[in-house]
């Protein structure tokens, strides 16, 4: 499977230097490729003795001189053009390099052909690691709580992108040059075993009647390389048993077997059956689909159309894979119908926009200790040593699958951004519902403080007591001298004053923390009332839908608070009408008082007041004020006093925030950081 080129720059390379790009071959690798060959043909360019007339080796392929001479060709003709298809046009028009020429060309050209070097364009391999693991951190830092459409699929994704990240790209890419992982994955019964068996040459996977027969992954590879992935990072979340092994073992186990049959540079990997009736099978078998460099599906004539093989291939290709496909078990001879099966297998392929993917076909046949006849997987054999052999198209597999992976990121990771929007917005929602909630006890707090329905009861009767008896008017007294001004402010204040004060600030704390229950109970019914409120209704305390223990200290010390602003701002901003400071001075605290009784209604329609005296507040402060002066205190003094109300029911909403945060649920920033996440990622690309 080769992506196009511009969407990726993980295996571009300078023309003629292949050092510091993810995929690069290891160490031993490079020194098996050299500079020069065994037939003496030299990476420099320079032909040798072991060409033949046309400019090709004896095997038709492509020297390494042509191989730059098309390069250069390309380059100046069209950057964008494919290194490969000079070669392998230049191949297909000489008509000498013989059958195995021809067959390596048309598989290279089925496994994807190199991307043109465009100038500068490398790899920083330490950037392109930490932006992975950025996002490797990032898609675990964060739960899909709430029940929304889509939800199941989107955690799904999320496992999957995490364990991708994990198993497979940031092994790929610190390691460069590791065994090319091929890993075999199929329905039950369709033959993957025994076609491991098979090109091991022995019998290192079971088999039988039995369903399903592989309950663990088996990985058969070079001995060379058996200490890597006994070791290495792959699949780090697995457990290593070296092999041979019992059939039976525990499926979290991967086996690793060495065989001299294999060639290095190459492993395969017998996965379980993806629609085994165990589920770990599945989550298993998706699992090393996603670490392979190639996955080959195996099927059989009698299952390929199976909605699971199909789904199964969809999932390859959005994952980023390079796919092979086999059809096992086609049966032979006039009339059997193998023929037409293989032609529409070949039709779903194309329909289901996985045609590129190289295909092989088994035939029915005998089988005998475990393994095929060698005639029936000769092609099979063929293509995937002839990969792991040339260390060029070994390459471009491992950086073609590597690079289709990172490139499935830039949509599968905003694709799961959004879904966390999803997520997002639910919590906004309910935070709103909170919000709304106390914002109706605060509205209705608001109008009770204006309306009089607070001067009932004891504080009326406190009012009354203290207006009628005279000490109202002895809060004013006629100014005598210096002396008797201090005196009056040293002095105690009467007892009704005292009284008239407790009780007003008794009735404002008993009104703020009814309504402050009444918030808490409206947010509680509005949750109730979300379709994510009950789930997250389900870990919270049962004294969520009431006021906090600590709200009435806090009320307390609120009210008196305001008291004392009040009483502050008549001293400081109660500028008298001047006629009036020349003949009278007032008691602060009685005048606060007056000030609270008009700020909380007395007088209105509401309040029955009797010996006509409602419209005392008003008159004696405009008297001593002015209506400006009087009008910019009340203002103020109200503003105030729905400060602190407003701050003691955000303090009480705060408990219902720390219900969603211990909830998990995501917040606003984490699909920014999902976004951000992957736009470094493609930067450091």
């Amino acid at each position: 499977m080769t992506p196009p080129a511009e969407q990726s720059t993980v295996h571009d390379e300078e023309a003629g230097a292949g050092s510091g790009r993810a995929g690069a071959p290891a160490p031993d690798e490079a020194e098996a490729s050299g500079e020069t060959t065994a037939s003496g043909e030299t990476t420099g360019g320079e032909t040798t003795g072991g060409e033949d007339a046309s400019g090709k080796d004896p095997g038709g392929r492509a020297t390494a001189a042509e191989k730059q001479t098309s390069k250069k060709g390309a380059a100046e003709g069209d950057a964008a053009a494919p290194e490969g298809e000079a070669a392998d046009d230049e191949t297909g028009g000489a008509g000498s390099g013989g059958s195995e020429g021809g067959e390596k060309a048309e598989a290279r050209s089925r496994r994807g052909r190199r991307r043109a070097p465009r100038a500068g364009a490398t790899v920083n391999r330490g950037e392109l690691v930490r932006a992975l693991t950025a996002l490797r951190e990032q898609l675990g830092a964060f739960d899909l709580l709430l029940e929304v459409p889509g939800v199941e699929q989107a955690r799904e994704a999320r496992d999957e992108l995490r364990a991708q990240l994990v198993d497979y790209v940031l092994p790929r890419v610190q390691a460069a040059g590791a065994p090319m992982l091929v890993v075999l994955g199929g329905s039950t019964g369709a033959g993957k075993s025994t076609l491991v068996n098979t090109l091991v040459g022995a019998r290192v996977s079971a088999t039988g009647v039995l369903r399903p027969t592989t309950s663990s992954p088996i990985l058969v590879c070079h001995p060379d390389h058996v200490r890597w992935f006994m070791e290495g990072p792959m699949l780090p979340g697995m457990g290593r048993v070296r092999g041979p092994a019992p059939d039976a073992i525990a499926g979290d186990q991967l086996v690793v077997i060495a065989s001299d049959a294999l060639p290095p540079g190459l492993a395969l990997l017998d996965s379980p059956d993806f629609d085994s009736v165990f589920e770990d099978h599945y989550e298993f078998a998706t699992k090393l689909m996603a670490a392979a460099d190639l996955w080959l599906c195996v099927t059989t004539a009698a299952r390929y159309a199976d909605a699971q093989v199909w789904q199964m291939l969809q999932r390859a290709k959005e994952n980023g894979a390079t796919i092979g496909v086999v059809l096992s078990r086609v049966p032979q001879g006039a009339g059997a119908g193998g023929g037409e099966i293989v032609e529409h297998f070949g039709e779903m392929l194309d329909e289901h926009e996985v045609g590129d993917a190289r295909r092989f076909t088994i035939p029915e046949t005998r089988i005998e200790e475990s393994r095929l006849p060698e005639e029936a997987v000769a092609d099979i054999r063929d293509w995937l040593t002839g990969v792991a052999e040339d260390v060029e198209d070994r390459e471009i597999v491992v950086s073609d699958t590597l690079a289709a992976v990172l490139d499935s990121f830039r949509t599968r990771v905003p694709e799961l951004a959004r879904q966390v929007e999803a997520q997002v917005e639910r919590r906004t929602e309910l935070a709103r519902e909170v919000e709304a909630g106390y914002g109706t006890a605060l509205a209705e707090l608001d109008e009770a403080t204006r309306n009089g329905s607070l001067l009932r009861g004891e504080v009326l009767a406190r009012w009354q007591d203290f207006a009628g008896t005279g000490d109202l008017l002895r809060a004013l007294h006629v100014q005598r001298s210096r002396r008797g001004r201090a005196a009056n402010r040293r002095h105690r204040s009467p007892a009704r004053v005292r009284a008239l004060k407790a009780a007003l600030r008794s009735g404002l704390e008993s009104l703020i923390m009814a309504s402050a229950e009444h918030g808490a109970e409206q947010a509680m019914a509005r949750w109730r009332e979300h379709p994510a409120g009950p789930q997250v209704l389900a870990g919270a305390d049962a004294g969520l839908g009431h006021v906090s223990p600590e709200l009435s200290r806090r009320v307390t010390r609120a009210v008196s608070a305001w008291q004392d602003h009040v009483q502050e701002l008549i001293r400081t901003q109660g500028v008298t009408k001047r006629s009036v400071a020349k003949l009278v001075s007032f008691d602060t605290e009685a005048v606060s008082l007056v000030l609270t009784i008009g700020l909380l209604g007395y007088g209105t329609s509401d309040v029955a007041v009797e010996g006509g005296n409602s419209a005392v507040p008003q008159r004696l402060l405009k008297a001593l004020f002015g209506a400006e002066s009087l009008r910019g205190m009340g203002a103020k003094a109200r503003a105030d006093l729905r400060s602190r109300i407003g701050m003691l029911f955000d303090e009480e909403a705060i408990r219902f925030g720390q219900v969603l945060d211990s909830a998990g649920i995501p917040d606003e920033t984490v699909p920014v950081q999902l976004y951000q996440a992957t736009y470094n990622l493609e930067v450091a690309r």
